[in-house]
């Protein structure tokens, strides 16, 4: 019953973070994989998620364990972010 332990875990705020850079990480990857509206959509809704948990993620950290490094694969996902979008304007011309 793996799975019912983990649904009653609480998340700290780093590792909610955490997870919205990843779920970031994933929308971006399906948007640079199939560059189109509505993928380039739910990576922008994505990344809007992610920075707001990032935001809030110092506040659940003890002694800033994580944030950095959560802050960094943000930064990265917005580098792939702008990639895609910018193959998808190429694609549109």
């Amino acid at each position: 019953m793996k799975h019912y332990e983990s649904s009653l875990r609480t998340a700290s705020t780093v590792e909610q973070a955490q997870d919205a850079v990843t779920k970031l990480h994933n929308s971006v990857t399906q948007a640079l994989s199939h560059p189109n509206e509505q993928t380039l959509t739910q990576a922008e809704n994505s990344l809007e998620h992610a920075e707001a948990a990032v935001s809030h993620a110092p506040e659940g950290s003890v002694d800033g364990h994580g944030v950095d490094l959560t802050e960094e694969r943000l930064a990265d996902e917005k580098k792939r972010l702008a990639a895609a979008e910018a193959a998808n304007s190429k694609t549109k011309q």
